[in-house]
């Protein structure tokens, strides 16, 4: 069983759930419902080890759940390193 995320309200308007991520608000999570670039992709695996999930959710205009959630996805699928060898091919850098 998993436990629900209760969404509170701080004082400055936005809202975040019990793990203290941002729910959605339009102007932080602009491509909220769409779906990801190829070039997204390969942003969010290159640099996901190396930065927070809340500012790769800013980045891409994302919530933290959804590039949380993408992440786990495509680690199962065996496309995560995939992602990031074709960024490191792009920029011509070694890979991890």
């Amino acid at each position: 069983m998993t436990r629900a995320a209760a969404a509170v309200v701080i004082e400055d308007g936005l809202e975040y759930d019990s793990y203290g991520r941002m729910q959605y608000h339009p102007e932080f999570h602009f491509n909220h419902g769409t779906p990801f670039e190829e070039d997204e992709l390969e942003y969010l695996c290159k640099f996901y080890e190396t930065d927070s999930t809340r500012s790769l959710s800013f980045a891409l205009g994302r919530t933290e759940r959804t590039v949380r959630s993408k992440i786990d996805q495509l680690r199962k699928t065996g496309m995560y390193q995939v992602y990031i060898d074709r960024w490191n091919a792009r920029y011509d850098l070694k890979s991890n």
